[in-house]
This record gives structure tokens, sequence and C-alpha cells, in this order.
């Protein structure tokens, strides 16, 4: 984005925002006016939860090709959520899980981890030289991602925090952690239990746009669409 277009217009917001949001009139509105105003009225109903990082990168409605009132998104840092935890604290993440299992009855929640997750390298890079200085003095990032601590020590304490084999295994050993960490709330265990809903890992490539969904009865990422990937890669693009 140039310097220009991320400069407040006369609207005030950047520019780029309001020549993205002139287009979306024109186009999206236009083509699925019906299915905003029936989202109006009716409110939403999705069926799937996901549960995403906040990297610009990875946009989940992007990925699946979903439309307005299919996904019920939750972005943070890494992907996380925190395990259950009743206290008087402020707890973004629950609630919205909350609200989706509960209010709105999800039959599905996916965990999309990503690849080059800055969350997860950042927790890499502090292992490998814990007094580094922090962002901030709040370092809000830095105990956030101290949930991926479990997920860490499972795989053991490698040669070099900051070796990229390492920090790719722990984005996919980052996904398993939050889905342990969601079955920790006593209405997931209910719900899971009772096949009301349905626990799903998953992590999206950038670098190929590869998607891999965890096989939990083996615990190995599996690539999937094998046969619509190489398609999409058969023609040359250039």
């Amino acid at each position: 984005m140039a310097d220009d277009e991320a400069s407040p217009g006369a609207t005030g917001l950047p520019q780029a925002l309001v020549e993205g949001y002139e287009s979306f009139l024109s186009g999206r509105f236009l083509a699925e006016h019906d299915r905003f105003e029936e989202l109006a009225v009716k409110g939403q109903t999705p069926r799937t939860m996901v549960i995403s990082c906040c990297d610009s990168r990875v946009a989940p409605e992007a990925i699946f090709n979903a439309g307005p009132g299919e996904l019920f998104v939750l972005r943070n840092v890494a992907a996380l959520v925190p395990p259950f935890e009743p206290d008087d604290h402020y707890h973004g993440a629950s609630a919205a899980l909350e609200y989706a299992v509960m209010a709105l009855k999800v039959s599905d929640v996916v965990v999309l981890g990503h690849g080059q997750c800055g969350g997860v390298r950042a927790y890499a890079e502090i292992a490998a030289e814990p007094d580094a200085p922090r962002l901030s003095h709040s370092d809000f990032i830095g105990d956030w991602i101290k949930m991926l601590g479990p997920a860490a020590d499972r795989l053991g304490v490698p040669p070099n925090p900051r070796d990229s084999l390492y920090v790719e295994r722990l984005e996919f050993e980052a996904v398993k952690q939050t889905l342990r960490n969601l079955r920790s709330f006593p209405m997931i265990q209910v719900l899971e239990h009772h096949r009301h809903l349905r626990l799903h890992g998953a992590l999206f490539r950038i670098t190929d746009g590869r998607l891999f969904v965890l096989d939990e009865s083996t615990g190995a990422f599996n690539p999937v669409c094998e046969k619509a990937y190489a398609a999409a890669f058969a023609e040359a693009r250039f």
C-alpha cells in the first residue's frame, strides 16, 4: 500500500478503505443484496466457527470462499484460546467461543493455524533469547503466547529454537494445543460428547496455499483437496 493510499481521505478513513468500500457497494453488495437483507431481518445462523490468527495474510472467508453470514470468526495472535478460567478477568476469546456454541449453536469449530506465524515465531525467539527487549513494557504478546508452552514442551528442547523447521513443527503443535484448551471448557466437553459439536484442526500454508487438516486418530496433518490443488497449478500462470 502506497503512502498516499494509507493517508486519510475526506471521510477520515484511509483512502484505500474508502475505495474498497466503493467497490463493495457496486460489486458484492449489489450481487448479494438479498442475502444481506435476509441476514439483517433473520439474524445470523452460521454453522461453523473458525478460530484464526490476526495475520492479514490469512483470511478465513477468502480461504474457504465463504459468503456473508456463513462463518463466525474469532481472530487473535496465533489462533489461540486460553484454557477454561472462570474468574472476573476479561476473556474475549472465551466470550466469543461461548456465544458461538451456546447462542448460535454452531456444529463445528475449526482451529486454523498458518505458516509463517509471527506469534509462534515470537515464542521461539523468546525461548532462544529470554532477555531480549519486548515490544512494550506491558508485553501483552509475550504473556499471550505463553500458552504455547505446553506445545513446545511436547516437541522437546530444540538445538536452535529459531530453526525454521522447528518453528513449522510448533505451528502445527499450536493447533493441537488450542484443541486441548477448547476441550477444557465444560460446555465443549458436553456438546462434543453428545455429538452436537465437532472440533477440527487445520493449518494454511501461505507460501503455496496448501491446507492441512488434523487426523486426531494419528496426530498427523494431511493435505486436503489434492486433485483440486493439482488442477489449480496444472496450467502455466505466466
